[in-house]
């Protein structure tokens, strides 16, 4: 029963976004999710009044090769403890699924122009809601101190990333 596998469409793909699986400096990036011709555009009337979307993403750049499960340290930084595959948020999980929350800034036709979708161009998108406030986590949100020293680069301006 467990060993299942899913098949699920490709709704949209993510346009002019980063690219090259970058950790960090994803702030500020302007991408577009552009729909599938088999999804109508009906389908996102309405949609317009929402500040944000949630954007259920699929990390095509990594493989099933890739797939890492026993616990490591993040980005082998070993000054952050060694957590379990499930832990961490990137492409060696086993469904290679990314979760994303960029703001909505217009829709033309097909194209939903979006800021700070940390998926990079090209991405096949599963599939996308707006944000309800009432669907965000119930009661106080709590986690160890690595995720935010590991993650305090991740949402400055990708203006200032630094090139070598």
């Amino acid at each position: 029963m467990f060993d299942q596998h899913i098949q699920l469409p490709v709704i949209a793909i993510v346009v002019g976004s980063q690219t090259g699986r970058l950790d960090d400096f994803k702030g500020g990036v302007e991408s577009i999710i552009r729909l599938a011709s088999s999804i109508p555009e009906s389908a996102l009337q309405g949609i317009t009044e929402f500040s944000h979307l949630e954007v259920v993403w699929h990390f095509s750049l990594g493989s099933d090769q890739d797939i890492e499960l026993e616990p490591r340290s993040p980005r082998g930084n070993p000054d952050w403890p060694a957590t379990g595959g499930l832990v961490h948020r990137n492409h060696r999980r086993p469904a290679r699924i990314g979760i994303s929350y960029p703001r909505l800034h217009r829709v033309v036709g097909r194209d939903l122009h979006v800021t700070d979708l940390d998926a990079d161009d090209g991405t096949p998108v599963i599939d996308l809601a707006p944000v309800f406030r009432e669907m965000l986590p119930r009661g106080p949100v709590h986690q160890p101190a690595w995720p935010t020293d590991m993650l305090q680069d991740y949402w400055r301006s990708a203006e200032d990333r630094t090139r070598p």
